[in-house]
């Protein structure tokens, strides 16, 4: 069964009952804040069975639970460019409205992307956009545009494509979805109906990586990447210093980390997790991101291969 993620609103006065039993549901905790006398808590757990467990327990501590089907996702929100001139401004909605929904966002602006003929992607942005769960493309306001030309800039990416543009169509080429009615604005979203359109936005994306996930369960990697993660922050003093909001950033199916590669790579792929080191489950690569750590899991039957 598919694990299930949630964040914690209410008083910060017994909140550690409510991470105990998390942890005791075999649950991580992602993330805990206490400002005063309110406590926000993001966390996940493996079985969606005890979710009613958790849910009568926030109800002892009067608190609110919001659910975050996108925490461990990370998602790409790509733009053909982000010059003034041509930035669709919703791009900023659309990846505020993701990370409410749990997701890590980065904003990505094309070197090449404007036109239509002209329309390019080199090889380093496409490897950057590979490095994410799912894609989000936010175009324009122009059928043939869309229809032509654009689709040329993810037709060859691998992860799951969302698009979205100004004309209203069932679908564009290459694109898992379509969501019209979102092209070049000149403000940012208010009315009802566009926050509605954010929600279809989110919804398919997450429809996009829950088919994802479904394809992993046939042969799963050996550990989740909140458990991975804890082991990093565990044997790995050096990330306590890294000061970024998301030091680790989980994933699908692996993690990156906020350290360089050259230096760290080989403490990285040492660590212990269980009878296996990390390099045994998982491949240690440089990022594409800065100089930072790629981790991408092995599924159990190459583990297996690799061991045999």
């Amino acid at each position: 069964m598919s694990a299930e993620s949630f964040i914690f609103e209410g008083g910060a006065h017994k909140n550690e009952l409510l991470v105990e039993l998390i942890e005791d549901l075999g649950g991580w905790i992602v993330q805990k804040k206490i400002l005063a006398s309110e406590s926000t808590i993001t966390f996940t757990i493996p079985q969606t069975a005890d979710v009613p467990l958790v849910r009568h327990m926030v109800l002892q501590l009067r608190g609110g639970l919001r659910p975050q089907p996108l925490l461990g996702i990370e998602i790409g929100v790509i733009a053909p460019t982000i010059a003034r001139h041509h930035l669709p401004h919703v791009l900023c909605d659309i990846s505020e409205f993701m990370r409410r929904m749990g997701a890590k966002t980065n904003m990505i602006g094309l070197g090449r992307g404007v036109g239509q003929r002209t329309a390019q992607i080199s090889t380093l942005e496409k490897n950057i956009i590979e490095e994410h769960d799912a894609a989000i493309f936010v175009f324009g306001n122009f059928v043939r545009c869309l229809k032509e030309h654009k689709w040329k800039l993810y037709r060859d990416l691998t992860i799951p494509v969302v698009v979205t543009g100004g004309p209203e169509m069932e679908s564009v080429p290459h694109a898992e979805y379509y969501i019209s009615k979102i092209g070049r604005l000149p403000y940012r979203f208010r009315r009802l109906e566009e926050l509605d359109k954010l929600r279809e936005i989110g919804n398919a994306v997450g429809d996009a990586i829950q088919k994802r996930r479904k394809l992993l369960e046939r042969d799963p990697p050996l550990l989740p990447s909140f458990a991975v993660k804890e082991e990093i922050i565990r044997q790995v003093p050096a990330i306590k210093n890294v000061y970024s909001p998301t030091p680790i950033v989980p994933k699908l199916q692996g993690l990156r980390v906020k350290l360089p590669y050259a230096q760290f790579h080989e403490e990285m792929a040492s660590i212990q997790i269980g009878d296996y080191r990390l390099d045994e489950i998982a491949e240690v690569t440089q990022s594409n991101f800065r100089d930072y750590i790629l981790i991408k899991f092995l599924a159990q039957s190459q583990i297996k291969k690799r061991n045999d």
